[in-house]
């Protein structure tokens, strides 16, 4: 349909803002400015408008012509490298911030983009964080592509000079400030304004400034209802447009009853209205959620810098090694990466043959091979020989952590106690409404000023806030206490799986047992310098704990290793100097079992061109404080899922009890089997393991543990990491967990008996409006501190 120019006034049904200045009617709708009917033609040509049944006038407003020549520095390789996070022959990824996002609509449309550029093969909206997190082809689509057509749709990226220089900036937003500031100003002045009323001073001033003092009143009051509290009404609004009613809608009707009866009083004549309390109400309502959101920044604070995974990288300085945490791992350091590593940081590849799989970024599986000068993008894995890379960008721990909190290792969704929190608040709100309305009913024809009084003390007073603030605050010290003692967390949801735990399985070798603690004895013919030169060579490309056992007591200098390939569970090869030589198992190198061996004793077999020589044997030491762990156990059920032979099998037996289950010469598979046939058992699994052999058990379970030394053992496939220096503090994890779920009850019982008091003296009119809004804070406040209190003394007593 033809657009037709017309001068009345409209609203605009893209983005809401009036059409004063230009009115464009086409497909039967207004919009303020070509920019608003574009983007609406372009969704529809793209059966989008599902984005205007999500929300009213949900568009931002394209009056602000998008001058997408701005966006041509975007072209430029050095540009785009800075800003994309991944890269290989076919996508791109890359995160973006969007100020502009501000309601369900917007995750809408951002995450069906897809729909609108076919080079677009998935969004993903972090709203709390307004960021999207894009996947495109990039023989399809380009950056400034991608970036244009967010700028069209009205929601252009900011991207600045901190972005390409690979520095991220915290953006804040001060909005609860300004509304904080603004309304306690106002509420100063309206307060002062009804010191008349308040102390009767003098019915002459009542009677000359009363109208002035109340018309005064009504216009401080105005940026306060429309600015201070809008968030209240939009929120109570948006919930009844998904016909919800949620715990600001009592809230929002209690300050519009109190707003509206005090502009009928004071413009009739007939009272002074109650501005003062409601102007006092937005302020301390706005007190208590500005300590909220700095309560939740500081456990987010206290998120972000706990949770560095306990992983260490090998730097290599003056050709020596030394291990450091990730964190403090800078541009130009050079680093190690063994097979089955983790790249921690985009660096290049300066030595060795590089096969990456990019499985955990990209989903594809298939080893891409990188040649020296190439650059390595972070959260690839080494699969090979070890390999030596500089990096070029600084760690980004937020990168890290998405490529843990991917969907892909994402466990099946469960009731929560959180989800009970919810619910519990929906059914607060219906009943605060009833009684609200009860209350009413009974003081209007009694008192009609009571009457008021009463029905919004109820409205405000009975808020479920601190009934939904119990689960986060508690899981979010619970969260903080963990990675004090080097216990790592995926989330907050993971600290309830672990209290429903009545299983836990474990690996045994680097898991039970301490492999940098075990005695390593050589048996067999007697290796020559050369020799013990090519073995360790092999070695060192592994990650293994007997690997790295070995490693250490041979001092001999690397050589270079060819064809190297690490077969999981069974054992190493690779040619050094022309011949072929091979670590493992005796299966792995054709080798009948010793029957005769100590059933202490773990042995590893190595061989050199075919020719077995002999055999390391470890003497198994198990970790400190496994007999506390297993004794504090004794409710649950216990098993070994062992890839070694059963050597072991006699003195686990002693160890576990003779209820424990022990399986042994388990492939990594089997393990993931083994898993599913205790969950089909109705078995709440917990799995603890390496996180080398154990990646698929560990998805697989309910919970899964990786423990990890000094090794750069970051598994993606896991819900925590321990480090295994605290091994011993295991049993103490899933006991405190278990405990804080009954401090979520007892904060759930602190809220309640507050509510139940507040309303019983709501209803009968003891409490005024301001009186309720000074409470109101001080019982989420009180929640807060039983919260932390509560964690605080819990870990105390358990030692943590």
């Amino acid at each position: 349909m033809e657009a037709a120019l017309q001068t009345n006034v409209h609203t605009c049904y893209h983005c809401g803002d009036s059409c004063e200045d230009e009115l464009i009617v086409a497909h039967d709708k207004s919009f303020c400015c070509a920019g608003c009917k574009t983007v609406y033609e372009l969704l529809e040509e793209n059966n989008l408008c599902t984005y205007y049944n999500l929300e009213q006038n949900p568009g931002i407003s394209g009056k602000a012509p998008v001058a997408e020549e701005r966006f041509a520095y975007l072209d430029d390789a050095g540009v785009e490298a800075q800003l994309i996070n991944f890269r290989n022959d076919s996508i791109c990824k890359l995160t973006l911030y969007l100020p502009q996002m501000h309601c369900s609509s917007c995750i809408w449309l951002l995450e069906n983009l897809f729909k609108l550029n076919h080079g677009i093969t998935e969004s993903t909206v972090n709203f709390l964080r307004k960021e999207i997190s894009l996947t495109y082809l990039h023989q399809q689509t380009s950056l400034r592509e991608v970036v244009s057509l967010l700028a069209r749709l009205g929601y252009e990226p900011a991207i600045t000079l901190a972005d390409t220089d690979g520095k991220q900036v915290q953006k804040q937003s001060h909005t609860i400030i300004y509304k904080l500031g603004i309304a306690g100003f106002c509420f100063g002045n309206v307060m002062l304004l009804a010191f008349p009323d308040y102390l009767a001073i003098s019915d002459g001033l009542q009677r000359t400034f009363g109208s002035f003092f109340g018309y005064l009143s009504i216009v401080l009051s105005l940026p306060v209802f429309f600015y201070s509290a809008r968030g209240f009404f939009t929120s109570a609004l948006e919930g009844l447009k998904q016909r919800l009613i949620n715990i600001d809608f009592p809230i929002a009707l209690g300050l519009m009853a109190l707003f509206c009866v005090s502009l009928y009083e004071i413009l009739t004549g007939t009272g002074p209205g109650y501005l003062d309390s409601f102007t006092g109400l937005v302020f301390f309502m706005l007190i208590g959620k500005y300590f909220q959101q700095k309560t939740y920044d500081t456990l987010s604070f206290d998120r972000d810098y706990t949770s560095y995974f306990p992983v260490s990288v090998t730097v290599l300085k003056e050709e020596k090694e030394e291990s450091i945490a990730v964190r403090n791992l800078k541009v130009g350091d050079r680093i190690r990466v063994r097979n089955q590593e983790l790249i921690p940081a985009d660096a290049m590849l300066m030595n060795g043959q590089a096969m990456i799989d990019y499985s955990f970024v990209s989903g594809e599986s298939e080893p891409v091979e990188k040649v020296a000068g190439e650059l390595i993008y972070a959260g690839g894995r080494q699969v090979g020989e070890s390999i030596e890379v500089e990096v070029v960008k600084e760690v980004s721990q937020g990168y890290l952590t998405q490529l843990w909190n991917d969907s892909a290792f994402s466990k099946r969704e469960v009731q929560s106690v959180g989800t009970y929190a919810n619910t519990a608040g929906k059914w607060f709100v219906v009943v605060t409404l009833f009684v609200a309305a009860g209350t009413l009913f009974y003081w209007v024809p009694r008192d009609m000023d009571m009457a008021m009084r009463a029905f919004t003390s109820v409205l405000i007073i009975a808020c479920p806030c601190a009934l939904s603030l119990a689960t986060p605050f508690v899981h979010g010290h619970t969260l903080r206490v963990f990675g004090k003692n080097k216990f790592y967390l995926k989330n907050t949801s993971v600290v309830e799986t672990l209290a429903r735990i009545d299983t836990v399985v474990f690996d045994k070798t680097g898991t039970l047992t301490e492999p940098s603690a075990a005695e390593v004895s050589y048996t067999g013919k007697a290796l020559t310098a050369a020799q013990e030169r090519k073995i360790l060579s092999v070695l060192r490309h592994s990650t293994h704990p007997l690997s790295q056992r070995i490693s250490a007591g041979l001092k001999e200098q690397p050589l270079r290793v060819g064809q190297f390939k690490e077969y999981t569970g069974q054992g190493l090869s690779g040619e050094v100097n022309g011949q072929l030589v091979r670590v493992g198992s005796a299966a792995f190198l054709g080798v009948p079992a010793d029957k005769a061996t100590d059933t202490l004793k773990t042995t590893v077999y190595v061989s050199l061109d075919g020719v077995v020589l002999g055999y390391y044997t470890f003497y198994n030491v198990y970790r400190e404080g496994l007999i506390n762990i297993l004794h504090d156990l004794n409710d649950k059920k216990i098993a070994v899922l062992s890839g070694d032979n059963n050597h072991e099998e006699a003195r686990l037996r002693e160890l576990l009890g003779p209820d424990a289950e022990l399986v042994f010469n388990q492939s990594p598979v089997q393990k993931l089997q083994s898993i599913q046939a205790l969950q089909a058992g109705q078995h709440q699994v917990l799995m603890v393991g390496d996180g080398l052999n154990d990646a698929g058990a560990l998805k697989q379970s309910e919970a899964g543990i990786a423990l990890t030394n000094s090794i750069t053992n970051f598994s993606p496939s896991c819900d925590a990491i321990l480090d295994a220096t605290v091994f011993n503090k295991l049993s103490k994890f899933l006991a405190f967990s278990k405990k804080t779920m009954s401090i979520i009850l007892a904060t759930f019982a602190v809220s309640l008996v507050y509510n139940v008091i507040g309303l019983t003296l709501a209803v009968q009119g003891l409490f005024s409006p301001i009186a309720s809004a000074i409470l109101m804070p001080i019982s989420s406040l009180s929640v807060i501190v039983f919260a932390t209190l509560s964690v605080k003394f819990a870990a105390k007593r358990a030692g943590l």
